[in-house]
């Protein structure tokens, strides 16, 4: 049986002895958080910002650790496909029914680690009182897994309750189920932050216009909710908004958010929303899907020791699609299990503030992120600001200056596996009509699409959408 804390451990020792120091938070006064997914085989045991000159889909928009750490796995599984159709026999996949489609082979999972709570819904959870908390709320310490397959390091900010309480919720650590098992891989990542709002009576109350209608967990017997942890992701502009009273009045469950940054407000969807997302439509993405005959699916969801609250993250990642239907063949709603595990990251913010508690200055998030996949050509990506770091302003747009896992690269994996496929032997999808652009063969895929287009009007209506002219590159 694999355990939460033994994810956990080994993700932070791939991150301690795999990963370059180039990147790595400064000790002792940078912090960062860390997220991978991992592969589990269950039948073995700056001064000027360069974005304006940027091309589009060559700039990471999202760095925060669990986007990247998904990147890096579809980055994985494309170098996986292309093993497979040059009929190697050492890859994940396996032909399917239908030609050009791939499945996975049986007995293959992936468990998706991060050292904190997701951003955004997540991360909005009581604080009682009575009861230990597992890191102090201004910031704890914090503490990854064999075969790793991808690794990330970066993010923003973690949860703050509005007033100085120590005490909050205390939650066990629990072992991964034994569907879970040995041999493994692990895709990384890092970066955080977060908040909750109990409603009187979410039974009668109606659903809001971007999903079902917002509850609460359940809290033990005779627990007082004193507060909650805020989540800096902000609601997304034009519907329903926080109520930003004192207390555990201050946020509004179960809404759509855009993340948080230290500078201007972003468009990107915080990652409790991307991760509710993936529990539907997998983590393979729209490229994928024309060579997968089914998505690719997290068979769990481990988090590192931190505030947290498992009502919160069942209600964030599969409550608010749980009454999606109609969905196409292949797709549905997962049951993810989620697991926290007690060991603390060495470069959380929580762990980083505790070496150097009576020291002057204060702790700030590492400027830089970390990118890991299990691929032989150039597996370690190093990004500042969503170019590879050391980009200068007159590289931007340049091969030099893209991180790994931008649009564009990983576009270019995808041509590169339709280019090694003759034209016979590729998916329906591929030969039905020409396409050139990222866009044109994003749309293509006409199940996963479907799929999506189902879920926004069920459940994310108001999801932010990138326009197709800045999709539009080839």
């Amino acid at each position: 049986m694999w355990a939460a804390d033994e994810i956990a451990r080994l993700c932070y020792t791939h991150y301690g002895t795999r990963l370059p120091k180039q990147g790595k938070p400064e000790p002792d006064r940078e912090w960062t958080l860390l997220a991978a997914v991992v592969k589990v085989n269950s039948a073995a045991e700056g001064s000027h910002d360069p974005r304006d000159k940027s091309l589009p889909g060559d700039i990471l928009n999202d760095s925060h650790a669990e986007v990247i750490a998904k990147r890096s796995f579809q980055r994985y599984l494309f170098h996986q496909l292309r093993t497979a159709v040059s009929l190697q026999q050492d890859s994940i996949f396996m032909p399917g029914t239908k030609t050009g489609m791939w499945k996975l082979k049986p007995d293959l999972h992936f468990v998706f680690f991060s050292s904190h709570t997701p951003c955004g819904d997540a991360s909005i959870i009581p604080v009682l009182e009575l009861e230990d908390q597992p890191c102090s709320p201004v910031g704890q310490s914090a503490e990854a897994i064999s075969d790793p397959v991808v690794l990330e390091n970066k993010r923003k900010c973690e949860e703050i309750p509005a007033h100085p309480i120590t005490k909050r919720m205390r939650t066990e650590p629990r072992d991964l189920p034994r569907e879970i098992p040995s041999d493994t891989a692990m895709h990384y990542s890092t970066g955080k932050e977060g908040s909750l709002q109990i409603p009187p009576d979410s039974s009668n109350s109606s659903p809001p216009a971007n999903g079902p209608a917002a509850t609460q967990g359940t809290v033990p017997v005779g627990a007082k909710v004193v507060d909650i942890y805020r989540t800096g992701a902000k609601c997304v502009p034009g519907g329903a908004g926080d109520a930003q009273k004192p207390g555990v009045e201050y946020h509004q469950v179960g809404l759509l958010r855009v993340k948080p940054g230290r500078g201007d407000r972003t468009c990107s969807m915080s990652c409790s929303d991307k991760l509710a997302r993936w529990n539907v439509l997998g983590c393979q993405g729209a490229l994928l899907m024309h060579f997968l005959e089914e998505p690719i699916y997290l068979a769990a969801l481990v988090v590192g020791k931190c505030p947290y609250s498992p009502e919160a993250m069942k209600r964030a990642v599969i409550g608010r699609c749980q009454h999606v239907s109609s969905l196409p063949r292949g797709f549905q709603v997962q049951e993810l299990k989620m697991l926290q595990s007690n060991l603390l990251f060495e470069h959380s913010r929580c762990a980083v503030q505790a070496k150097r508690a009576n020291c002057p200055g204060k702790v700030v998030p590492c400027g830089a992120a970390i990118g890991w996949s299990a691929v032989p050509e150039q597996p370690v990506d190093v990004s500042c600001s969503g170019f590879r770091q050391g980009a200068t302003k007159k590289s931007v747009g340049s091969l030099q200056a893209r991180s790994k896992v931008c649009k564009v690269e990983l576009f270019n994996m995808f041509l590169n596996l339709v280019s090694s496929i003759s034209e016979n032997k590729r998916p329906e999808s591929l030969r039905v009509k020409k396409l050139e652009t990222y866009w044109e063969y994003k749309e293509a895929a006409a199940s996963y699409q479907e799929a999506w287009k189902t879920l926004r009007k069920q459940a994310f209506g108001s999801w932010i959408r990138n326009s197709p002219d800045y999709q539009q590159f080839k």
